[in-house]
């Protein structure tokens, strides 16, 4: 049977033409083998208009998908009580030969697999197929996207983070994509994906496609997201970019607005930073980075935020927590609903005692079947906005061309060796000794020991998709035949003093930014350190009065920015180390790392091994 005709047969003829008006053979063949496969009762085709976007909102109401909140416009979703988070263990690569260092299937063989899972899966279900598109769309950093999955939740929380495409693929039948396919399988009487230990999500390089099943959380669902990342990484080595797992924001200084980038490990200061009073923001997750005339730039992939919830509060958090309750489209996901309203961890409100959360109806005290206590809303709970519905949302996120790229951060959770804010020798150096030498110290929220050093390459490391090596040598290589180079930043939010107390404020960030903002048009001097430039004393003393009002005590930056050669040392081991147990690791990586350990080891014999600035001011 041709495809043409297997469509009109399964789709109803108003959502046939919809996709028949497309005329990409592509499209067709992709949609009519899953149609096929996963058996669906009934077939819905979102274009960009309106009533598409409105009638899926209102399906995932009438499914129980979502429930309806206090706030119009405010809903909830949950996961079930064991699909709370990624599932690392199964989200693999399909390939057909192994990858070191990745988590691999044989790709026959993982095909085989999935399409078993996926077959009649949606039988008795609707399914919906979505186009859109990565970045804005009709630009140089465009990707398309079909996605098909049998959740409304998962197509209406798409539908709120990234950009509608129907109208582009209509406008170019050769159009090229990356393909999704996911469902929920059979769900519980919770309406909860009920087979979890049949949950997979793979990925297909050869194809370019992702698939997820047997789960509804967003980070394992919705494609675009990281799964997408890993696509977009391979895509990018192929072509001469960057992929990267990084905001985009704008520091504004006396109407001159300065673009940077920046990648945080989890819970190391990546959303506050951007997010900061007086700041705009371009995106909080996924960037693409591209050469252009000479210079960098970057777009979001997204046009939302899917953030983690906890700890945000009206004091430490006022943008987001404007934008969370105000009336508005808002998914929360995971927390504790009570008569309408959302309450979660971390947002100083008296909490209910009982209501309902991720495992159904919750009461205090109530545990799961291992007796380990449910919390009231889950530390991973989330919610899902439009970046407009900030106040501090720029425009410029809808730019095409992207905008021009200053900057670059890279911050870990440091208690002992990085200073609060410095600035690489040079882009290589950048590169190797802050970008790749990421570390983020456990604490005891995550792994139950405190101060273990978790390395991880650029905030990127669980979504490589290309050897190591080779995606270090792609980043040495991007600013080759850029005139603009792009400066790299090292920040540390969490340094400590010997009595275990943190050397700086929340709000201190808003600080360090002007400085590197600075920095980069060179209107402020620096001191050269073995590590990297630091900011003078007198130009930290003036920012803080003029960006928070308050004192910088010479005591405190002596504090923070003391260098301390014995930890710096350390860290360099540990890296040369992870490194050296990798295939293919550019050799450069050991020369910058040498070079910096001489650098180090001569500073102590002439200083000491704790060595103030004013050490290095010739």
């Amino acid at each position: 049977m041709q495809v043409l005709e297997f469509l009109e047969k399964r789709l109803s003829p108003q959502e046939f033409n919809k996709l028949a008006a497309l005329n990409n053979n592509k499209v067709f063949d992709f949609v009519t083998k899953y149609i096929e496969l996963c058996n669906p009762a009934s077939v819905f085709v979102r274009t960009d208009n309106s009533s598409d976007i409105e009638y899926i909102r209102k399906r995932a109401i009438e499914l129980k998908e979502e429930i309806p909140l206090k706030i119009k416009g405010h809903t909830v979703h949950f996961d079930g009580l064991y699909d709370q988070a990624r599932d690392k263990e199964n989200t693999k690569f399909l390939v057909s030969k192994d990858l070191k260092g990745l988590n691999c299937i044989e790709r026959e063989k993982g095909l085989e697999e999935i399409h078993k899972l996926l077959r009649n899966i949606m039988q008795g279900k609707e399914m919906y197929i979505l186009f859109l598109c990565l970045g804005p769309p009709n630009s140089d950093f465009s990707i398309y996207a079909v996605q098909i999955t049998d959740s409304s939740y998962v197509a209406h929380s798409e539908d709120i983070l990234y950009r509608p495409a129907y109208k582009t693929f209509r406008e170019n039948p050769k159009i090229d994509f990356f393909k999704y396919v996911h469902s929920q399988g059979e769900l519980d009487n919770l309406n909860n994906s009920k087979n979890i230990d049949k949950r997979r999500i793979y990925i297909d390089f050869l194809e370019n496609i992702v698939y997820s099943v047997n789960t509804q959380y967003a980070g394992n669902t919705i494609g675009l997201k990281k799964p997408s990342l890993r696509l977009a990484i391979r895509k990018a080595d192929k072509e001469g970019w960057l992929a990267e797992h990084m905001f985009v924001m704008g520091i504004n200084n006396k109407g001159r607005k300065t673009y940077f980038t920046g990648a945080f490990p989890s819970f190391c200061g990546k959303t506050s930073t951007c997010m900061v009073e007086g700041e705009s923001i371009i995106g909080d997750d996924i960037a693409y980075l591209r050469k252009k005339e000479g210079r960098a730039y970057a777009v979001n992939v997204e046009r939302g935020i899917f953030g983690i919830i906890k700890d945000v509060s009206p004091e430490d958090d006022p943008l987001i927590w404007e934008a969370l309750n105000k009336e508005g489209e808002v998914i929360f996901t995971n927390l504790l609903i009570k008569d309408g309203m959302p309450f979660w961890q971390g947002d100083k409100r008296r909490h209910p005692q009982e209501g309902r959360n991720f495992s159904g109806d919750w009461f205090e005290g109530k545990k799961d079947k291992q007796g380990n206590t449910i919390p009231p809303s889950h530390p991973n709970a989330r919610y899902t906005i439009r970046l407009n519905a900030l106040a501090n949302y720029d425009p410029a996120t809808e730019n095409p061309q992207g905008v021009l790229i200053r900057g670059i951060i890279y911050g870990g959770r440091d208690s002992d060796t990085w200073p609060p804010v410095f600035e690489s020798l040079d882009w290589e150096h950048g590169v190797v000794t802050i970008a790749a030498s990421l570390e983020s110290e456990t604490t005891s929220a995550t792994l139950g020991k405190t101060g273990i050093r978790k390395f991880n390459l650029m905030a990127n490391l669980d979504f490589l998709s290309i050897p190591m090596g080779k995606y270090i040598q792609n980043h040495l290589n991007f600013a080759q035949d850029l005139e603009m180079v792009p400066i790299i930043f090292g920040v540390n939010y969490f340094l400590k003093d010997e009595r275990g107390n943190y050397l700086t404020d929340i709000q201190d960030k808003r600080v360090w930014l002007k400085w590197m903002e600075k920095r980069v048009h060179k209107e402020l001097p620096a001191i050269k350190t073995p590590i990297g430039f630091i900011p003078y004393y007198e130009d930290l003393k003036e920012l803080f009065q003029e960006v928070l009002s308050k004192n910088f005590p010479k005591s405190v930056y002596l504090d923070c920015f003391t260098l301390r050669i014995n930890q710096n040392l350390a860290k360099i081991e540990r890296i040369k180390k992870t490194y050296q147990d990798l295939k293919n690791i550019p050799e450069k990586v050991f020369k910058i790392l040498e070079e910096q350990r001489e650098r180090l080891e001569k500073a102590k014999r002439l200083f000491g091994e704790s060595i103030p600035p004013e050490k290095f001011i010739s």
